[in-house]
């Protein structure tokens, strides 16, 4: 019997690591603009920090942890996001105590038992940010900035992208909303899926994140989060609005919009593509300025988002593919099957990493014409090696965008300086 990869759980293969690869380091590059600097947490916590920070009643740690007891049984879970793990790092290592700001991000995968579907795996890889030590509005409106600006910098067009924006208060605020929800789909109830009737005791504020079409009449007519803000916290989220405004990025007041972790306050959002349908959203985030406290930590106030590899992958591929397919510097071709023939092409292809060039040969003795075609998919150029060249003492070097072809002497190989300016050139 032929085993599998795990349900959900995918391989990422070398004709897709390219592709992966220029993300992350897009994704590096825009964070350091913004002075975030990098933070690795394990994939193994305690599943008590989620229970305690994600919330029991969310679907994540309801239905969705993978959840098993170590060999003493403590109870540990594959992380299933990373906002929870980073927190439990700044307090753990005592990083608030260093004063100022701490901004931080991420890479990995995380890990949900979900149904597994286009852009959603059980094994997913997420990128986020996390800025911790300040309220300021501002810094919720450079989050933001920064989600824009990272799209943007990847190659997507604007007009396709959508930000959703809205505003769930603080802990007093959200339990008057509560209040406020449970009393409008009380009566409902038979408006509602199964699953919403059991978050109706446990956190009618999860109802909102249905996506069951039963349901949304009833959410469409809920009442809105906004209107049971305080004084305080609605001034927060005017003066993000005002800041997002300044800053030239367009926004939908989205009242349904509440995020599905129990750790939020304040401004949440969500970066949206068109082109995902239903499941749209690229990246999410907002507040969590209670999280620290959950965590039995200091008052520390946050902002942060992330954002799915999965997601940018499907929408980027086709856009980057072509540009990013050839890896290879040189791709060099013996032809025939004379031993010096093949023992100077295998020098050349020695000094040619060591000039610092990615390069391979053709080792599967392909005809002149395939190993051509296989060279045009890997390379920028080709290197052809044969009893007459060698006799010559060179080789020849063809570009495999122009196809401008010419002669290098065998020679130059051996000074690595020489083997760039003749790549140079062509």
């Amino acid at each position: 019997m032929k085993i599998g990869a795990v349900r959900g759980m995918r391989d990422i293969l070398p004709e897709e690591t390219p592709l992966w690869r220029h993300l992350e380091a897009e994704i590096r590059a825009a964070f350091r603009l913004y002075g975030y600097r990098e933070i690795r947490t394990p994939l193994l916590e305690t599943a008590e920090l989620f229970s305690r920070g994600v919330g029991e009643a969310t679907d994540v740690v309801h239905k969705e942890m993978y959840v098993f007891p170590d060999k003493k049984g403590l109870l540990l879970a594959l992380r299933p996001e990373a906002t929870a793990s980073v927190v439990r790092a700044y307090l753990e290592h005592g990083l608030y105590a260093k004063g100022g700001l701490a901004k931080l991000y991420y890479f990995g995968p995380m890990f949900r038992y979900e149904k597994p579907q286009k852009g959603r795996s059980r094994q997913f890889h997420q990128y986020g940010v996390e800025a911790l030590g300040s309220l300021d509005p501002a810094l919720d409106a450079e989050v933001i900035d920064l989600a824009s600006y990272l799209v943007e910098r990847l190659g997507l067009p604007r007009e396709g992208l959508f930000l959703r924006i809205n505003s769930i208060g603080c802990r007093r605020d959200r339990d008057r909303y509560r209040e406020a929800l449970r009393d409008f789909f009380e009566p409902r109830q038979a408006e509602l899926c199964s699953d919403c009737r059991r978050r109706l005791s446990e956190n009618p504020m999860r109802i909102l994140d249905c996506k069951h079409p039963t349901c949304q009449p009833a959410i469409q007519a809920a009442p809105r989060s906004t209107d049971s803000l305080c004084g305080e916290c609605g001034a927060h989220f005017q003066e993000v609005l005002a800041q997002l405004e300044r800053l030239g990025l367009p926004y939908e007041l989205d009242h349904t919009l509440v995020r599905g972790l129990d750790y939020y306050t304040r401004t949440v959002f969500e970066l949206a593509s068109k082109d995902l349908g239903a499941q749209d959203a690229l990246l999410g985030g907002g507040r969590y300025d209670e999280l620290a406290e959950m965590l039995g930590g200091p008052p520390t106030p946050g902002v942060g988002f992330a954002g799915g590899m999965e997601r940018l992958v499907l929408v980027l591929r086709e856009r980057l593919e072509l540009e990013l397919g050839r890896e290879l510097d040189v791709y060099l071709i013996p032809i025939g099957e004379a031993p010096e023939v093949k023992r100077t092409a295998a020098w050349i292809l020695a000094q040619l990493r060591r000039a610092g060039l990615a390069a391979d040969m053709e080792y599967l003795g392909r005809s002149l014409r395939k190993a051509t075609q296989v060279a045009a998919r890997l390379a920028r150029y080709a290197l052809y090696l044969g009893p007459d060249e060698l006799a010559r003492g060179e080789v020849k070097l063809k570009d495999l965008g122009t196809g401008a072809e010419s002669a290098q002497a065998i020679g130059a190989f051996e000074r690595p300086e020489m083997l760039k300016r003749m790549l140079a050139r062509g």
